[in-house]
């Protein structure tokens, strides 16, 4: 079972990472469609990763340079764009393609028609320039208060936003091009055990956050992203009538600020 769960977690990490998996130890992890379906359970396992990763540029940078009043800025930019090229902007090219999509069209299949286009267009750019500088501003707000609390929350926040895509799995249909879409496999309808083993990768960080920073911003940075997620729900329903690869890369984008904005504002 634990060579199994393994060979799940590599899987994830070569989907969703720039981190080589290959050789021996690709051939070991055996893709089949079946495990990278599986593998969805370890998404939230690859945002203690890719926080981690994120953590250290954002502390690198404060320390390197000091304590000047523009310095947590440049630290979240830094600690923004090393997360970005650890997963090869994957999230970041979803949401830019679903907010092309629905916002170049009213109907469902020039909407997905729209996505699948490789060309990012005016709402695409607007969405991801938005996203990029709401991370680096709150980012910057959270430092404010104490850079342990900042990176706490940067690096949990990385996790629980990956966990928040399974739920639109969970409860909507894929819409995409099944012959195509490279998110077929995961986009299927995910399995209780998978869900679960989704929430083991978020009790640690969990519990973590309870301890040091209470239960009050831990419930309102949840509470925001589940808002975020509810939003994000319904206007998939309504518009595409289901969900797409894209689609989760954008809620995964949409709830980790939620979840800034949220701590950001019971910290104060």
């Amino acid at each position: 079972m634990l060579a199994e769960a393994a060979r799940h977690f590599l899987l994830a990490l070569q989907f969703f990472t720039r981190i080589p998996v290959t050789g021996a130890l690709a051939d070991w992890a055996g893709y089949t469609p079946a495990r990278l379906r599986a593998a969805a359970g370890h998404f939230p396992g690859i945002g203690w990763i890719v926080g981690a990763w994120a953590c250290t540029v954002f502390a690198a940078a404060r320390w390197l340079w000091g304590d000047g009043p523009i310095v947590p800025l440049a630290a979240a930019a830094a600690s923004t764009a090393a997360s970005a090229w650890l997963t090869g902007a994957f999230h970041e090219d979803g949401l830019a393609d679903t907010a092309d999509g629905l916002g170049g069209s009213a109907g469902k299949a020039r909407a997905l028609e729209i996505m699948k286009d490789s060309r990012i267009g005016s709402y695409g750019a607007l969405a991801l320039c938005l996203a990029v500088l709401g991370k680096i501003a709150l980012l910057a707000v959270l430092d404010g208060h104490g850079l342990w609390p900042a990176l706490l929350l940067l690096g949990t926040g990385h996790v629980f936003s990956r966990f928040f895509p399974l739920l639109l799995i969970r409860s909507l249909v894929h819409v995409g091009d099944d012959a195509h879409t490279k998110s077929k496999p995961l986009a299927e309808r995910i399995a209780t055990g998978s869900l679960l083993t989704a929430a083991l990768w978020c009790l640690p960080p969990l519990v973590l956050l309870l301890a040091c920073l209470g239960p009050v911003c831990v419930a309102a940075g949840l509470a925001c992203a589940l808002a975020a997620l509810g939003w994000l729900r319904g206007l998939f329903l309504r518009r595409l009538g289901g969900f797409t690869g894209d689609c989760l890369g954008a809620a995964q984008q949409l709830c980790e600020i939620a979840f800034y904005a949220g701590a950001a504002a019971a910290l104060r």
